[in-house]
Order: structure tokens, then C-alpha cells, then sequence
């Protein structure tokens, strides 16, 4: 086992997550892809691979336990995350990635395919120019826009009854989250000393 499958497999431990042998391989085949794909292209600022399967993937993996097996809307994915990873942990969910900049769409693309994840859909989109066939019951989101932006670009895509898991670091103070039927969920990411949120907003 090398530093990285073991750090990947020990944070998950920590969060009480029992990877699958082939979940194991798939995350660390979709790592692979991101440092390489990084070389070339401005996927992430994060080029250390310890620090990106602490601040990336073990972040990613810190809401799998609020995800439900139903259509699933990550906005902004940027390298896919988190929006892959929970395609990974979640077969039976069907995860739409959305993102307005083609060189990480092309990215995402490559990793559906080389992955084999047949319950991923890559839109290269602006989130509020984007007309699905259906509306979405849970929309996630990383690194998009402050909560009401969210909400003002998305509103149109989320499901009637649907809701929010928006995720949010130290910046969580600075939105503006009044009048919103919200719960704010502290998150414990391992090796991560930043503080970690997730903002669980029914609609």
C-alpha cells in the first residue's frame, strides 16, 4: 500500500466509510488522472498529492453519508469534485457535473470514460443556461458562488421538494443565509485542519 492509498484508506476510516476494494482503485485511478491532466491544464492549485487526496478527495468524501440514491446536480465542478467522487461511491445515484470552462469539461469527460462511470453526465453549461429534462431533488456544490447566488442560478433546477448540500469552509460567516430553512452541518475532514461546513438547505 503506498502513501496515498493508505492516507485515502485511513481518512475514510476515520469518517466511518468501508471503501470497496474497487472504490479504492477507481479513486485512486481518478487521482492519477487529475495529477496528470494538472500539468497542462489549471485543473487545481493543489499539486502535492498527499495534500490533494487530504484537501480534495477526503473533503469530497466528508458528505457521502447526506447523499441520497437519486438525481444528483453538482454545480461548478471545476475537476469533479465533488461531484466524480460521489459518482464513484454511489452507483446507483445518477450525478450530472456541470461546468461553463470546456478544458475541465473535456477533463470530466475523460475520467466518466476511462472510469467506466455509466451514471455520470458532464454538461458544459452555464448553470443558469442549462434546461434538463427533469429537475434535480439534491444539488451540490464546492467552490461556485455564495449561498444566495447558488440558490438565484439554481432555482430553476431544483426539484420542488428538493434541497441544497452546499459545502463551505471558513467562509461560511460571510453569506448572507437569512430566512432560509437551513441546517449547517460541522464537518470533520481527517489530516484537515481547515474548518469545514455543510449547508443543508430545504426548498
Amino acid at each position: 500500500m503506498n502513501d496515498k492509498e493508505k492516507l485515502l484508506c485511513d481518512g475514510a476510516e476515520l469518517m466511518d466509510i468501508a471503501l470497496t476494494e474497487f472504490q479504492i482503485q477507481q479513486l485512486l485511478s481518478y487521482h492519477s488522472l487529475i495529477s496528470k491532466w494538472n500539468k497542462v491544464y489549471n485543473l487545481s492549485a493543489i499539486r502535492d498529492p498527499l495534500e490533494s487526496i487530504k484537501k480534495h478527495f477526503l473533503d469530497s468524501l466528508s458528505i457521502i453519508s447526506f447523499i441520497k440514491d437519486e438525481l444528483l446536480l453538482d454545480v461548478g465542478s471545476g475537476a469533479g469534485l465533488p461531484g466524480i467522487v460521489i459518482a464513484i461511491m454511489k452507483p446507483k445515484t445518477k450525478v450530472f457535473v456541470i461546468d461553463s470552462v470546456g478544458k475541465k469539461c473535456r477533463f470530466m469527460q475523460t475520467a466518466k470514460t476511462e472510469l467506466s462511470l455509466t451514471n455520470l453526465t458532464v454538461i458544459n453549461s452555464r448553470v443558469e443556461d442549462f434546461v434538463p429534462k427533469e429537475t434535480f431533488p439534491q444539488i451540490t456544490s464546492r467552490a461556485f458562488a455564495d449561498t444566495n447566488e447558488t440558490i438565484n442560478k439554481t432555482q430553476h433546477l431544483v426539484s420542488s421538494d428538493g434541497r441544497y448540500l452546499l459545502m463551505k469552509g471558513d467562509n461560511i460567516n460571510e453569506d448572507d443565509i437569512n430566512n432560509i430553512n437551513i441546517k449547517i452541518h460541522s464537518l470533520k475532514v481527517p489530516f484537515v485542519s481547515d474548518n469545514r461546513s455543510l449547508l443543508e438547505i430545504n426548498i
